[in-house]
């Protein structure tokens, strides 16, 4: 991150003109985006990357209930070409992209948690605080709605909330163009991955592909689950297993919501968990449709790579598995503040599962942990900026504004 002056602090315009100007006394610095594609992609003939799994040589799920442990994979936004993927990463990491220099989409999608940021609400620019967690980016390239409150269609739509959100990266269009058509290097990657001439000036339509075919690359199929899915018995241990027909059972019907091997049927779902103190009760996707009956209703998350990214639910109320798994058993609508009026999905009632039982599901939640398809963090980007990690980004931001429990800014943008 650029240094300030304490006696005059930058505006993000005069920082954003610094890190351009730190790019092009690094010009002789030369990056060279992958011919490759990822782990998990196949190359064809026309350049595209192609995704591959055993999961696509099972029969589709539509229309057969949760189906058993070899089931299909809904489709997956692929085709992208290398290149593409490889110039999204190194946007992905710039903190070029946010108005003031000092974050990146990896500030709160770090690899390293679980493409989350570990917090119950996202830390921002100037001390501000999101009102709602950082979902994990896992395999996103499979959901059709986004954010907690499904108000995006497509990823492209998504990242424009984060970009130009005041309590996120704080940019604009204009800005964000300005910054990385002064950056020589981003001019000839982005004429390198579209075909074009390094004089043509990169548009936010690039941009946002660019980023969307980053995104779409970061799969995770090959945890234990998925082997013992896939036949290999051993994959799993006696109490893991006990935990999946738990997780498939009637009793605990989380599979009902946490279809396998997605482990989201792509859904909302009103559960109405607590909201930390302080914070107003969110009503969700209530106002994304305007639809009463939708009151605090949210998309239902992945699971997979869930050790990696607690806190959990969309304000991050619970610290841990085990929480989370006994908030489902303490019973349907046990959280709901008084005076709220919410329509609690059918799927949730009353298991009253043993204490044994609730460890034997959080035994099996661990085994859909795979992180050997994580992409490589760069170590340095076209903007010459240094990548911020989560941790990074959140010590600078408690140290400069002391609380990390500041109220948060609505409307959420998560």
């Amino acid at each position: 991150m650029m240094p300030m002056q304490a006696q005059e602090p930058q505006t993000a315009a005069s920082t954003q003109h610094s890190a351009v100007t730190k790019a092009q006394t690094h010009r002789e610095d030369t990056f060279k985006l992958s011919e490759a594609c990822p782990p998990s992609f196949e190359k064809l003939s026309n350049g595209a990357c192609k995704f591959r799994s055993l999961y696509q040589l099972y029969p589709s799920l539509q229309d057969h209930g949760i189906g058993g442990l070899k089931t299909g994979l809904p489709d997956i936004r692929d085709g992208f070409t290398a290149k593409e993927i490889d110039l999204g990463r190194y946007l992905f990491f710039d903190p070029a992209l946010s108005g003031d220099g000092s974050m990146s989409c990896a500030t709160c999608h770090d690899p390293d948690k679980g493409f989350a940021d570990g917090l119950g609400t996202s830390m921002g620019p100037n001390g501000s605080r999101a009102s709602r967690s950082a979902p994990s980016l896992w395999n996103v390239g499979f959901l059709k709605r986004l954010f907690w409150d499904v108000r995006a269609g497509s990823l492209e739509e998504q990242m424009l909330g984060p970009l130009y959100s005041e309590i996120e990266m704080a940019n604009t269009p204009e800005n964000l163009l300005a910054t990385l058509n002064n950056i020589p290097a981003y001019r000839d990657m982005f004429a390198d991955a579209f075909g074009t001439n390094p004089a043509d000036e990169i548009t936010l339509d690039q941009i946002y592909h660019a980023i969307a075919a980053f995104e779409a690359s970061l799969v995770s199929f090959n945890s234990r689950y998925d082997q013992y899915a896939h036949g290999y018995h051993d994959a799993l241990n006696k109490e893991e297993i006990a935990g999946l027909n738990l997780f498939r059972s009637f009793v605990a019907r989380c599979s009902e919501c946490h279809t396998p091997p997605l482990f989201t049927n792509q859904e909302t779902a009103v559960i109405v968990t607590p909201e930390p103190e302080g914070m107003p009760f969110d009503v969700g996707a209530e106002k994304t449709f305007d639809d009463p009956t939708m009151r605090a209703a949210f998309k239902v998350p992945t699971l997979r790579n869930i050790a990696l990214s607690a806190p959990y639910m969309h304000s991050g109320a619970l610290k841990t598995m085990r929480e989370a798994v006994k908030f489902y058993n303490d019973g349907r609508g046990h959280a709901i503040p008084e005076g709220q009026e919410v329509r609690v999905h059918w799927h949730i009632w009353e298991p009253n599962m043993r204490e044994e039982e609730l460890d034997q599901l959080v035994a099996f939640l661990g085994a859909l942990t795979d992180e050997s398809m994580k992409p490589k963090t760069p170590e340095k980007v076209p903007s010459g900026l240094p990548p911020v990690s989560a941790d990074a980004f959140q010590k600078k931001f408690t140290e400069q504004y002391l609380s990390p429990s500041m109220a948060t800014t609505t409307p959420p943008d998560e």
